[in-house]
């Protein structure tokens, strides 16, 4: 069995390939800054427990995740995954390799991710030869569901929305700013929380005033990263993730507005990253 997973900041698509079949799973996301090993391999196991995968027939477990952008970080999912796995090969690559394979196959391009959070990269249709360091929801992630939230939050708190997005806002948030306020700075992932106003940004994405917050800030998405790397007239710009995917008609008018060229815009890329791998792949030792 070989197994292909593609991991966010809030779920992670496992695909189980075997002789009769493929079987594609979810778990939660996973994050080597704030989850431990231990974790990783409960929530896991915990999964493919429910289904019964005899986790000694696995040969091959490719993991792509966010945050695995050094040894260290990557060290600690690949634990995890050689605990559940003792009898595979196992490799564990940064999700920008992940949008790049999934979206440029074997050609030059940028590649793009705009989901909970944000990153790009240069690729030469081999490696990645380039990334405009992200700098996370703290302070970057442009364009992300996450900054979408934050813009969204900060005009409600600063008395910027318009009432009738006011009021519409405030029947989706029975404890008022405090409710806010308490998931932002009380509980675990913020950002996670912030990206799930993007629901009611597409719900209201007609509206004047949030056509121009979602403009502004893939205006500044494409500015501050895709922008910055040599030959991006010439070479199309690919994107993954549910933010792209669904607001892609916006993304699209920022991109050509700059004379640059829109590629595929991709929801989920575990179905490209798995035909990747039946392709391209060395056979596991």
């Amino acid at each position: 069995m070989i197994i292909v997973a593609d991991s966010g900041s809030t779920k992670t698509d496992w695909m189980l390939l075997t002789d009769e079949g493929a079987l594609l799973l979810h778990t939660m996301g996973f994050n080597p800054l704030y989850h431990s090993e231990d974790l990783i391999y409960d929530k896991s196991k915990e999964e493919l427990d429910k289904h019964q995968v005899d986790l000694t027939t696995v040969t091959a477990m490719y993991y792509y995740g966010t945050a695995v952008w050094d040894h260290a970080k990557a060290e600690k999912i690949a634990r995890a995954l050689r605990r559940l796995f003792p009898k595979a090969h196992v490799e564990v690559e940064h999700d920008l390799l992940a949008a790049a394979r999934s979206t440029c196959g074997r050609d030059p391009g940028i590649a793009c991710i705009i989901g909970t959070g944000s990153n790009t990269c240069l690729f030469d249709g081999k490696t990645v030869t380039d990334n405009v360091t992200n700098l996370g929801y703290f302070v970057g992630d442009e364009g992300s569901g996450a900054h979408l939230g934050k813009a969204l939050i900060r005009a409600y708190f600063y008395r910027e929305l318009p009432p009738d997005l006011v009021s519409a806002l405030e029947e989706q948030i029975p404890g008022g700013k405090d409710e806010i306020l308490d998931n932002v700075y009380s509980k675990p992932q913020p950002n996670v929380y912030l990206a799930s106003f993007t629901k009611f940004l597409g719900e209201y994405r007609n509206h004047f005033f949030i056509q121009k917050l979602i403009y502004q800030s893939f205006a500044e998405f494409i500015d501050r990263n895709v922008r910055k790397y040599p030959g991006h007239l010439s070479m199309p710009v690919h994107f993954i993730g549910s933010v792209a995917y669904y607001f892609q008609d916006i993304v699209k008018i920022i991109l050509e507005e700059r004379g640059m060229q829109p590629g595929v815009f991709i929801l989920k890329p575990i179905d490209n990253l798995v035909q990747f791998h039946k392709a391209h792949a060395e056979p596991a030792n």
